[in-house]
């Protein structure tokens, strides 16, 4: 702790070792593309500059064009070695590449929302679930019927540190010093593009700054060991920011067309949602699919949900609460216009569904089991209730609570945010209230209030954020365009609560970061009376103050 706090060197970009030298890696702009050719001679030419070389890349590892743990693809571009970075860096911007961009050269975001908005309008391709009959309710004239088209967008992670790798091969052997998540699958990735054998790859772990999911892709380990095998020396390579923004394992965007029911009671009965996602045939892109027993699955007598997807052409992958960062948005949104409609108080409205008997799963089929214990999580929906004092509290008019809850990674989380918004639509997040339910004991409450904390913050700046695509490149570039929260823009006050149940001990780093999201955006709907469906929430005019 000491270290840290002090800026003591003990990251990976701090890595230093005799004789080291420094790499910058121009990589393909667009997903599978080719450097044909580069003005190396000026390049070499340049001070500093020791080598400069085209990597001709691997050619992707399966049909699907996508990237896993398992084999993160090796991919063309230039390479430029100097005797610091800054000279590497400096050289790479009279860098000239012709390329070869290959099928995904035209990929465009617009073209691919317009693609979206046509296979919602024809019949899914196929059904994930269906309980009951939704059909033969929306055809009932005592019910009323609410329909609502969520957004949301491929994301970076942006973490603080920028993704580096510092590779020594030597007399056949490779040493590797890098932040990994998953450094195991990196070493074997490595070993078998070197055709070197396991025993023969060593990988030294160190402190990375930020991963979120990120780390957990070891490509850089790839492009490391591989120029420092063609140089003959100790490489560290050093990416940009723009590389961080523009070469990621994006958090996959999709879209969901929804339509639920209640009845005169106000009780939910219906539900539907064709989710138009990315991908080929029956397979989702990496960690872009959809889980069709989340909840309200078991919940709703009549349930269904449908899926359709369209080819894409870039890396998307794990960020901090997999699925559940974007999954929690759109249900827990939509849960809240079906509350206002049934003209249900939107926190009650929560526990009386989790209060109905669920569905029972059919012996033997091959679902996934039930995970959502609704006892659990009405107890952290209460306590964060009493905590807030919803329903006991008169605010100003602008100002509003919102609320939403979330089951993710074996973590019981609601969340209230208190928000006001301004005529001009800058939004103030005043306090958030967090319960959570992650088990019988928490070995370090200091650490737990600080995850919970950070993963409020880390899903409040994901609400303006967002990659898109044009000519197959990622548009943005920076923090200026892919933006995180800023100091000033946080919640004064994340007050944390966690009840303690008799149940095992879960993992805290994810669950906690789902709720937020659509917490605030149901605030924003009660003190304005607009529906946020597409992040980010600037696409309808809504900014931080």
């Amino acid at each position: 702790m000491k270290e840290i706090v002090t800026g003591k060197p003990i990251f990976g970009i701090d890595v230093t070792m005799p004789g080291m030298l420094y790499a910058v890696f121009q990589r393909t702009p667009v997903m599978g593309g080719k450097a044909v050719s580069a003005n190396l001679e000026v390049i070499k030419a340049m001070k500093g500059v020791k080598h400069a070389f085209i990597v001709e890349g691997r050619p992707l590892p399966n049909n699907y064009p996508n990237y896993l743990f398992e084999d993160a693809g090796f991919e063309s571009g230039v390479a430029i070695v100097a005797d610091s970075w800054w000279a590497a860096q400096s050289a790479r911007e009279k860098l000239e590449v012709k390329w070869d961009f290959g099928k995904w050269g035209t990929q465009d975001s617009a073209e691919n929302a317009k693609k979206a908005q046509e296979l919602s309008q024809q019949p899914p391709a196929r059904t994930l679930r269906q309980d009951g009959d939704v059909e033969t309710v929306f055809k009932r004239e005592d019910i009323k019927v609410v329909e609502g088209n969520y957004v949301f967008p491929f994301i970076a992670h942006g973490t603080m540190e920028p993704q580096n790798c510092t590779a020594h091969f030597k007399d056949g052997k490779l040493e590797i010093w890098m932040a990994g998540q998953i450094p195991q699958t990196g070493r074997t990735m490595v070993a078998r593009l070197l055709n070197l054998p396991e025993k023969d790859v060593t990988v030294h772990i160190v402190r990375g700054g930020g991963g979120f999911g990120r780390r957990a892709y070891n490509d850089l380990m790839l492009d490391a060991a591989w120029i420092s095998k063609q140089v003959g020396a100790p490489v560290k390579l050093v990416w940009s920011r723009e590389d961080d923004i523009q070469h990621d394992y994006y958090r996959c965007g999709g879209f969901q067309y929804l339509k639920g029911a209640v009845d005169k009671d106000g009780k939910l009965i219906a539900w539907h949602d064709h989710f138009v996602g990315y991908g080929e045939g029956n397979a989702f892109a990496h960690d872009g699919g959809f889980n069709a027993n989340e909840f309200p699955a078991r919940f709703v007598p009549n349930y269904r949900v449908q899926s359709s997807v369209m080819p894409l052409g870039l890396k998307t992958g794990a960020l901090r609460a997999p699925y559940s960062n974007s999954t929690a948005w759109v249900i827990q949104s939509f849960i809240d216009e079906l509350a206002h409609a049934a003209g249900k108080d939107p926190l009650q409205f929560r526990l009386d569904m989790l209060a109905t008997t669920p569905l029972v799963e059919a012996a033997g089929n091959n679902r996934m089991p039930p995970g959502l214990n609704p006892a659990r999580m009405s107890g952290v929906l209460k306590l964060v209730a009493e905590k807030s004092g919803w329903g006991n509290r008169q605010l100003p008019k602008g100002t509003a609570l919102g609320v939403a809850f979330h089951f993710s990674h074996r973590g019981y989380f609601a969340e209230v945010a208190e928000v006001s918004v301004a005529a001009n639509k800058k939004i103030k997040v005043n306090k958030v209230w967090v319960a959570g339910d992650i088990g019988s004991h928490i070995i370090n409450p200091s650490s737990a209030e600080t995850q919970v904390q950070g993963s409020v913050i880390d899903g409040l700046g994901e609400m303006r954020q967002e990659i898109t695509l044009k000519n197959g490149s990622v548009v943005q570039s920076n923090y200026h365009d892919h933006p995180m929260l800023r100091m000033s823009e946080a919640p004064p006050q994340i007050e944390v609560h966690f009840l303690k149940t008799n149940n095992p001990p879960t993992g805290l780093g994810e669950p906690a970061l789902p709720p937020i999201l659509p917490a605030v955006c149901n605030a924003i709907f009660t003190a304005t009376g607009e529906r946020i469906r597409t992040m980010p929430m600037t696409k309808q005019g809504f900014s931080f103050a």
